[in-house]
This record gives C-alpha cells, structure tokens and sequence, in this order.
C-alpha cells in the first residue's frame, strides 16, 4: 500500500515537472513553390532543445517510422563515416489522392549543422535538400528542411504542389514533435536529479 502510494506520488511529481517544464509546440512555417515538374518546399521552426538532441532525433533513421508521418519504414543500408545510404517507404497524401514514395537516398551528415540528402533511386524523379540547424542568439535552435522533389509521374501543379507541402509539413511537425517530447523528456530528468 505504502509503495503504491509513493509510487503514485513519484508519477504526479513527475508529471507536474514535465508540465512546469513544457514548452509550447513549435510555430512551423511552410512554403510551397511548383518549380517545373517539381516543387521546391522550405519547412522552418524554431524549438527550445539542445542541438545534440536535435541531433540525434534527425538522424535516429531506422526510428523514423514511429514519430514521422507518412514514413511507414526508414532503414540505414550503409554508412561510411558522415555519407550513409538511407532507405525509405512510404506516401503522402491529401484528399483522396495518395502517391506512394519508396527512395534510396545518400545522406552525408555534418553534425549540429546539416544533413544533406539526394536521391540516388525510387519512385520519383528527383530530391535534393535536407535539413539545417541554426542556433538562434535567445537560445532557441531554427531548424529548416529545404528541398526540390519532383515526382517520376507528371502532375498538374495543382495537385502535386499541395500534396507534396502537405506530406512534408506533415513530416516536418512529426519531427518537430519528437524533438518537443525529448527534450521535455530529458528536462524533467535534469530537474528530477538535482
């Protein structure tokens, strides 16, 4: 009965922690330009996180299924030092309209800074882009996903200028989320243990 109780009072302080901790979700600004057959899109926020959680949550790749939208499996195929060949499945949707994605892409890192990602086979035509991490003078970290994607089907620009913004804010607010959540994560741990 004691242990119960002390159990249930770790858990509320716990909680009461994360939530004196939490910060409010990141306000995420998306752009969506049809450039030729393709659309160039630029995700940006900016969280509260250090740059090594940021880190390592943008580069956990055979994790990303579980916190990102429309990724339905990531997997690492090689690594080289910082150049790694990712593959990835899955689709974006919107509407009734759904366009399934499977790529293999070569990514080269540059740690706490960007991750630079291009296509090297798949269901579309192209994709070069990736991420930036951009500590911000208030402490806070911008991150930006930049990218040209270009479908190997040819569609009209008023369908596949919105489905391809929608995939990737949608992926892009998945990212941010588990970024939020480990950070509160690792906050409530920190105030637990002074």
């Amino acid at each position: 009965m004691l242990s119960e109780r002390l159990r249930l009072a770790f858990l509320l302080m716990l909680g009461a922690a994360a939530c004196a901790l939490a910060r409010p979700a990141a306000d995420i600004s998306v752009e969506a330009i049809s450039q030729d057959e393709g659309v160039q899109v630029t995700v940006r926020a900016v969280v509260h996180a250090p740059a090594e959680l940021i880190w390592q949550t943008l580069t956990d790749y055979d994790h990303l299924a579980q916190f990102v939208p429309g990724i339905d499996s990531s997997r690492v195929l090689s690594r080289q030092g910082a150049q790694l060949v990712v593959e990835q499945k899955g689709g974006a949707r919107w509407w009734f309209f759904y366009y399934p994605i499977r790529v293999t892409v070569a990514t080269t890192e540059r740690p706490y800074e960007r991750i630079d990602v291009h296509l090297l086979q798949g269901n579309l035509r192209r994709l070069d882009g990736g991420y930036r991490i951009e500590p911000q003078p208030n402490g806070s970290t911008q991150i930006t996903w930049q990218g040209l994607i270009e479908p190997d089907t040819p569609l009209p620009a008023f369908i596949h200028t919105p489905v391809l913004r929608r995939s990737i804010s949608d992926q892009f607010a998945g990212m941010v989320r588990e970024i939020e959540r480990r950070a509160d994560l690792w906050a409530a741990r920190s105030a637990l243990s002074r």
